[in-house]
C-alpha cells in the first residue's frame, strides 16, 4: 500500500508501536505475553517523553499476533503503572486452543502432534497440557471487565478456522463484553483470495473501530 499501514494510522492520530516478544523457539508461553504486558508497562513511563497518551491504547493483531493482542487485552493489569488498554482488534487469530482439532477439517488437526505450532507455543503438545493450552486461549479469560473488541475472520480460512473467531466472539458476548464480528465472506488467511478493495475495507472498518475505542 501506498502510504502504508502504519502511516494511514499516524495520520488519523495515532503513534504506532510494534512490540518484539520472545517466539517459541527462544521461551514458552507465558513469556511472550509476560513481554507485552512489560512493553504497556514501559510504553507508559516513558509516555511524556514520547509524547503518548497511554490512557487511550488499542492493541491490533492478525493471526499469531491476534492472538496475544486478544490476550494481552484481557490480562493486562489495571493500575496507574501502565498503559490502559481501551479496545482491541484480532483478524483471523485462535481463540481456543483446546478446541482446534474440533473446528478444522477432520484430520486436519492433530492436537496430540508436539511439533505443530500450538504445541511449540506452549511447550507441549495440546493434549498432554490441557490446562497450559486452556490459560494461553484467550476464551478462557473472558471476562465482563473486558475492552471492547473487533473480530474479524475470513469465512474460508483453513489456516486458523472461522469457528476460532466465532468462539472469542461468543465468550465475549455471553461475559457482557462488547464484541463486534465481521465475518469477510471468501476471505482465507491473510486475506487470501480477496480483492484490494476488500481488504481495504478490511482495514478501513479496523481504523474507525481503533478512532472509537481509543474516545477520538
Amino acid at each position: 500500500w501506498s502510504p502504508g499501514p502504519f502511516t494511514r494510522l499516524v495520520r488519523a492520530g495515532f503513534a504506532v508501536v510494534c512490540p518484539d516478544y520472545r517466539l517459541s523457539g527462544e521461551a514458552p508461553f507465558p513469556a511472550p505475553l509476560d513481554d507485552l504486558h512489560s512493553a504497556l508497562a514501559w510504553l507508559h513511563t516513558r509516555s511524556a517523553e514520547l509524547g503518548l497518551d497511554t490512557g487511550r491504547t488499542v492493541l491490533w493483531g492478525e493471526s499469531a499476533g491476534g492472538h496475544l493482542a486478544a490476550l494481552t487485552a484481557l490480562t493486562a493489569p489495571a493500575g496507574p503503572r501502565t498503559a490502559t488498554v481501551r479496545g482491541c482488534a484480532v483478524w483471523y487469530a485462535p481463540s481456543d486452543l483446546t478446541r482446534l482439532a474440533e473446528d478444522h477439517p477432520a484430520g486436519a488437526h492433530d492436537p496430540a502432534d508436539a511439533s505443530s505450532f500450538e504445541a511449540l507455543l506452549i511447550g507441549a503438545a495440546l493434549t498432554a497440557a490441557p490446562e497450559r493450552a486452556r490459560a494461553a486461549s484467550p476464551v478462557s479469560r473472558v471476562t465482563a471487565t473486558a475492552p471492547p473488541f473487533l473480530v474479524q475472520h475470513g469465512t474460508a480460512d483453513t489456516i486458523v478456522p472461522f469457528a476460532q473467531g466465532e468462539r472469542l466472539v461468543r465468550a465475549l458476548r455471553e461475559a457482557g463484553g462488547r464484541a463486534e464480528f465481521r465475518p469477510v465472506e471468501g476471505g482465507g488467511h491473510l486475506w487470501v483470495g480477496l480483492s484490494d478493495e476488500e481488504v481495504e475495507n478490511c482495514f478501513s472498518a479496523t481504523l474507525d473501530f481503533a478512532s472509537r475505542a481509543a474516545g477520538g
